[in-house]
């Protein structure tokens, strides 16, 4: 190793921001690090429903995820902290891999693969058609996530399209609500979380609004 390598490795962080985006990464990996030992050293980790429990997992940690992403704003804008938003991405790409994990999961262990009985499934189960469709609606996004998309779209149409994270969230814990039927503790909660974050945009977007309202009044 060369003297340039060795200092690189011990150079101090620029800012907090690139001490806390790894550890976040690690943090937001564990589950599903946790979820494939189960599966291959320890199954008696999952309980007595190995596939109920797995897709529990990744449907929590893809509810988690949407709304850490949609909490990044309001943090940036309460705490002037404008390095937040470098993690907005990583955490929208987290939800999009445990999404994923979830349907693999639901395919795979729920299904066997069965692509015609899914299809039967998502006629029959309105909470399989809602957590589809917001599976559906998370790939343009992930695609986009580069900002090599941003340049291509052009700035403007990039954040619309990635306004559909919030209906995407909406669509999720419905998913989660449905399924759950009687125990909505956990949908509750999030779905609290969603309200919150979701009224603070709309007091952002109507403030400039209300300020112009004023200025001409006076």
């Amino acid at each position: 190793m060369n003297a340039t390598a060795t200092h690189s490795l011990f150079t101090r962080p620029r800012s907090i921001i690139d001490v806390i985006k790894p550890l976040l990464f690690v943090f937001l990996l564990l589950p599903s690090l946790l979820i494939a030992y189960a599966i291959f050293f320890d199954p008696i980790m999952l309980g007595a429903n190995p596939a109920e429990a797995i897709l529990h997992h990744t449907g929590d940690w893809v509810i988690h995820c949407l709304l850490l992403t949609l909490a990044v704003t309001p943090l940036r804008r309460l705490t002037k902290w404008n390095d937040a938003i470098k993690l907005r991405r990583m955490l929208g790409l987290f939800s999009f891999y445990y999404v994923s994990l979830h349907f693999l999961a639901y395919i795979g262990f729920d299904r066997l693969f069965d692509f015609s009985d899914l299809a039967r499934e998502i006629a029959k189960r309105p909470f399989i058609l809602v957590g589809f469709l917001s599976f559906l609606l998370m790939i343009p996004l992930a695609i986009t996530s580069t900002r090599g998309w941003v340049l291509r779209l052009g700035g403007k149409t990039w954040a619309r399209l990635h306004r559909l994270i919030y209906v995407i969230a909406i669509l999720g814990i419905v998913h989660y609500w449905w399924l759950v039927k009687r125990d909505i503790t956990w949908p509750l909660i999030f779905a609290l979380v969603l309200a919150a974050l979701l009224a603070y945009r709309l007091f952002i977007i109507m403030r400039p609004a209300s300020r112009r309202s004023v200025a001409r009044r006076s």
